[in-house]
């Protein structure tokens, strides 16, 4: 058995998405080979309503699938087939928009004010780019939670962890999505298959992610407040990269660490790109666009 080392360490960078929601991106709209089958990471954390009310009005989405992870506040959501809900705190929404919806997605603060949550894009296959849309929307208490001897925590979304299953199925990329928590001081070592890309990202405490032999990393302060940690220690809005191995370790710093662990089978197609729309071709890209425009993109 081999410890992944980091390969790389991305702070997330602000940036406005939707009708003006201010958020940070770990990635994304860039170079997909490292995060295969995964596309786009983003963390809508933000405790200023006037940041995020505005939301994420009606948009079209074709070939991915959307997966949205609330941790406090809701997020309502409706599209063009009818559907219709809202997602609270602890809520999962695993959305395969295949062959083509519009939806909206509207958020809306805690009673103190907090939004905050995560969505990432995953890439499909060729052969399911068509399929017909399909929502899974799970709740927080449906979310199997495991506790090792150690303390470590794992909310596990999907796939298997530690004898648990999640409760989203059927992904053809047959990818795993953890909460970790890690108390203060503790080393665990979680299991990560080699065939799969791996990443972390941090959003509460600090730590390390590194193999107990390599040189310890640097904790520095950030201009805003939030601790910027370079080489493998990481802290708020960090996300890590991981190479090659079967299990990743991780040392949580004096505040403890709370991280999301990602993984997935790459699915190695081409990837042509634009907006909320990716296809294997530049064809198939355009084709989708002139649909919009034609009014045909929706398909019963």
């Amino acid at each position: 058995m081999s410890i992944r080392p980091v390969k790389e360490i991305i702070q997330a960078q602000p940036t406005m998405e939707g009708a003006g929601v201010k958020l940070h991106r770990a990635f994304g709209f860039g170079k997909t080979d490292e995060f295969d089958p995964f596309l786009l990471f983003d963390d809508f954390r933000n405790e200023r309503p006037a940041d995020y009310l505005a939301g994420f009005p009606w948009h079209p989405h074709r070939g991915i699938e959307t997966i949205t992870y609330v941790l406090a506040g809701t997020v309502s959501h409706g599209d063009s087939l009818g559907n219709q809900g809202s997602l609270g705190a602890g809520d999962v929404q695993w959305m395969t928009a295949g062959r083509g919806i519009l939806h909206q997605e509207m958020p809306q603060g805690d009673a103190q004010g907090r939004m905050h949550g995560f969505q990432l894009w995953a890439n499909l296959p060729s052969q399911l780019k068509m399929t017909a849309p399909r929502y899974q929307d799970v709740t927080a208490a449906d979310i199997p939670e495991v506790t090792d001897d150690d303390g470590t925590r794992v909310r596990v979304i999907c796939g298997e962890f530690w004898g648990r299953s999640g409760p989203v199925d059927g992904i053809a990329s047959a990818p795993r999505y953890l909460d970790v928590w890690v108390p203060p001081g503790r080393r665990t070592t979680l299991p990560a298959e080699a065939a799969r890309n791996t990443f972390a990202y941090v959003f509460e405490g600090e730590g390390d992610f590194r193999n107990s032999s390599a040189p310890r990393g640097v904790l520095t302060e950030g201009s805003d407040g939030d601790d910027t940690l370079v080489r493998e220690t990481t802290g708020n809005r960090s996300l890590v990269l991981f190479d090659r191995g079967d299990d990743v370790t991780v040392q949580a710093g004096e505040r403890g660490m709370r991280f999301l662990l990602v993984s997935g089978r790459p699915i190695q197609e081409p990837v042509a790109w634009y907006g909320p729309i990716v296809m294997n071709t530049q064809q198939e890209l355009r084709q989708a666009w002139q649909e919009l425009q034609d009014g045909t993109f929706i398909r019963s």
